[in-house]
């Protein structure tokens, strides 16, 4: 794969504005150019849509949306800009973190008026670095349903979407103008598309162990979490054609991957007082100190390996709207037991380890201070029997970096030049995670995908009118 610059052939056919990827990113910037009123295709070398997207809660972080205002929540861009700093340390770009806050909420506005994708404010995450409700979630409260929404409303507006096109190389003239695209179809058929715009939606380079390895060492070894056609691939083209790329340190983390069944066990378990132990039954962290950095201290345990510990009546509540947790009964990947000790047993822990952690967490709640580890469970009810553990090991799940991005989403030159036609968002674009897994905040991966898709969508498309 890479950029061709000779023996440019006649294009069997051209569009205005071709997309490569149809995640959350590529489909919204569908969305964004069709409105402008031009013609635009959609490439997706699966079957059908699914990537990061389906993979994820299908959770979008907003600001000043519809939705805050109906339940008042009073939310600034200032505010938002200020727990993005805070939370990366200013490592963030200051200029995209302030755009991501100004536009994220009009596109949520804009695809739940305008394309009857319903976006509904979460209250279970609240917190966890942002300072007000943020999160909005489709009804089912899952990734699969998001993509499908954005996919129903791209062929409502006639975008027109081709799947199991695999784009294999750009064409581009000297000035690093992109003239088409060659795909691959099945069969070995090769196709060439002109386009007048391109916006690269490809994700980021999570399954490119060779790209991880260079620029995220230390999690070279750990499991990988997200779809493996996320290569780097848009960052490399953008790269090749003369891009600067920023923050390619950053990443998301997972700290509670079932092990070995790969399910996401579900967070708000947690943050409604579950806790952490290795596998020598021992507390080892601030289980809500960091979700993304999580899958540091888990993997730095005996076997990389830990239990999430809560009880029945928070896995009953997590069952009502949680797709992973129904997964996690149905693979049997949940223990239970009537006493600590039952449970200890269950999962090989010391004998009388849980009991003393349990009864440590309830000693300081009683005191009305946090524990050893700085955390606070005052006003969370204390776990009661029975009890339930998943056991869970870290993972690599989506990678911040990419390339630099203006306003109007163009891929930018390492001296701030804009290159001619060329637009990227997602995680092919450099994110507001700062440069370490610390910085990333919840939902800020589809934020910055569907925000910087709908900027992209609507920056080629005016290109192109």
């Amino acid at each position: 794969m890479g950029i061709i610059r000779d023996h440019i052939p006649e294009f069997e056919f051209s569009i205005p504005v071709a997309i490569v990827g149809a995640g959350a990113c590529g489909l919204t910037a569908a969305l964004a150019a069709r409105d402008q009123g031009v013609d635009v295709i959609v490439l997706e070398r699966d079957k059908r849509p699914w990537g990061s997207t389906s993979m994820s809660l299908g959770a979008v972080c907003g600001v000043r949306t519809r939705e805050q205002i109906a339940h008042g929540i009073d939310d600034s861009v200032e505010r938002f800009v200020a727990d993005v700093m805070v939370k990366t340390c200013n490592q963030a770009d200051p200029a995209l973190t302030r755009l991501i806050g100004e536009r994220s909420g009009p596109t949520l506005d804009w695809l739940a008026l305008r394309h009857a994708v319903p976006l509904k404010l979460d209250f279970k995450w609240t917190g966890l670095g942002h300072s007000n409700p943020r999160l909005h979630i489709p009804p089912g409260r899952n990734g699969e349903e998001l993509l499908a929404l954005l996919a129903n409303a791209c062929a409502k507006a006639g975008a027109e979407l081709m799947t199991e096109a695999t784009v294999t190389d750009l064409y581009a003239d000297a000035c690093n103008r992109v003239l088409g695209l060659r795909i691959e179809r099945p069969g070995g058929v090769v196709e060439r598309l002109g386009c007048e715009a391109l916006v690269l939606a490809t994700c980021g380079f999570g399954g490119n162990h060779e790209m991880v390895a260079k620029h995220i060492p230390e999690m070279a070894k750990a499991k990988y979490f997200g779809h493996e056609g996320n290569r780097g691939d848009g960052i490399l083209w953008g790269m090749e054609l003369g891009a600067a790329v920023g923050d390619m340190t950053a990443y998301q983390g997972l700290g509670t991957l079932a092990d070995p069944q790969q399910i996401v066990v579900p967070h708000p378990l947690m943050i409604e007082g579950g806790f952490l132990v290795n596998t020598l039954g021992r507390r080892f962290t601030h289980e809500l100190a960091n979700i993304s950095g999580m899958c540091v201290p888990v993997l730095q345990q005996p076997q990389g390996l830990a239990w999430v510990i809560f009880d029945e009546r928070r896995h009953l509540a997590c069952l009502e709207h949680s797709v992973e947790q129904r997964q996690l009964v149905e693979v049997g990947a949940v223990r239970r037991g009537e006493t600590w000790a039952q449970l200890e047993k269950a999962c090989g822990l010391p004998e009388g380890s849980l009991q003393r952690e349990d009864a440590d967490i309830n000693s300081s709640r009683d005191a009305g201070r946090p524990d050893r580890f700085d955390r606070s469970f005052v006003g969370l009810a204390p776990l009661s029997p029975p009890y339930c553990a998943v056991r869970v090991t870290g993972a690599l799940f989506h990678t911040q970096g990419g390339l630099e991005v203006d306003r109007a989403a163009r891929v930018l030159r390492p001296d701030g030049r804009a290159l001619p036609n060329l637009y990227a968002g997602g995680g092919a674009a450099r994110s507001i995670s700062g440069a370490e897994v610390t910085g990333y905040l919840p939902a800020v991966g589809l934020c910055m995908a569907i925000t910087l898709g709908a900027i992209a969508g609507e920056s080629a498309g005016r290109q192109c009118a």
